[in-house]
């Protein structure tokens, strides 16, 4: 793996990408370097402290002939790699390719512009698509993720990290985090208000951006309530309601749909109809079950 890296180290170091595919391992072996790394990282002196570089790929190449190449030096960087210049990808995955390299050596931390939607605005969202020719690469970059969850969201819950938390192995409790997971809907409202199911919330457009922004996700997919179409977008099209049973209950008419991501998270919706009535098998004493949808 090493002799890949130090290929593609100096490959970068003369401003020449690498490919989408060794970007996409890249960003893989990255994330799980740094997903065991603390919000605090204690490094060791002597250091050398760097702060914004914002893609002037040619002046952080100046910045290691002044203060010696890596692993020779150790470094951190202050965050804002990408952005405004006009090589912020070279700049990110050289320093990138680094941390992956010698990761007792080189420490990143995130800054303001590490961000989906700010680099959308500044302009690495905008070079990757130039130079790659499409947004994949921004897309690992970025690292943005769904959230599948059967019902909706929380007010007791804020981040992902504190659904990791909770004791799913009980009884859906009456009220709580796990209760409003499970049982909550989006509305057109503003804020939280009471369910009229009986259990959990409805929440607005506001609470669905505010979690997306907060835990960099890319989308809320959800199930629990009916949708005739099969699947219904919402809030910007950052929460999707997928339900799978056609023809509902035997009765409702609706088509159901399946929703598909390939590599790039690039969606796919798959809708389909209720088997044929040959196809069924209907037990001989059914009982029917009164039930909301």
């Amino acid at each position: 793996m090493s002799s890949d890296i130090d290929r593609q180290i100096e490959q970068l170091k003369r401003c020449e990408p690498i490919s989408e595919t060794e970007v996409k391992e890249l960003c893989l072996k990255a994330r799980e370097i740094l997903i065991e790394e603390g919000n605090v990282e204690r490094v060791q002196a002597p250091i050398t402290i760097c702060g914004d570089i914002h893609g002037q790929f040619q002046d952080l190449m100046e910045l290691f002939r002044t203060g010696g190449m890596c692993p020779d030096t150790n470094y951190l960087f202050m965050g804002d790699f990408v952005d405004r210049g006009h090589y912020s990808v070279e700049t990110f995955l050289l320093l990138l390719l680094l941390k992956v390299r010698y990761p007792d050596r080189m420490t990143l931390i995130r800054g303001n512009h590490e961000s989906r939607q700010i680099t959308q605005v500044y302009g690495f969202y905008d070079e990757c698509v130039r130079k790659y020719g499409s947004s994949s690469v921004w897309r690992y970059c970025c690292e943005e993720e769904v959230l599948c969850v059967h019902g909706g969201l929380s007010p007791s819950v804020q981040s992902v990290d504190q659904i990791v938390l909770i004791d799913r192995k009980q009884e859906v409790p009456h009220d709580g985090s796990m209760c409003d997971l499970l049982w909550s809907d989006p509305e057109d409202i503003k804020g939280w208000s009471i369910s009229p199911r009986g259990a959990g919330y409805v929440f607005g457009a506001d609470v669905c951006h505010k979690f997306v922004h907060d835990n960099n996700l890319e989308l809320i997919a959800r199930a629990h309530q009916l949708v005739m179409e099969g699947y219904k977008m919402q809030f910007d099209r950052r929460l999707v309601t997928v339900w799978s049973a056609p023809n509902y209950c035997y009765r409702c008419g609706n088509v159901a749909s399946i929703l598909s991501f390939d590599d790039s998270l690039e969606k796919t919706f798959k809708t389909f109809d209720a088997a044929p009535l040959d196809a069924r098998k209907i037990p001989a004493k059914a009982v029917p079950l009164d039930y909301f949808l």
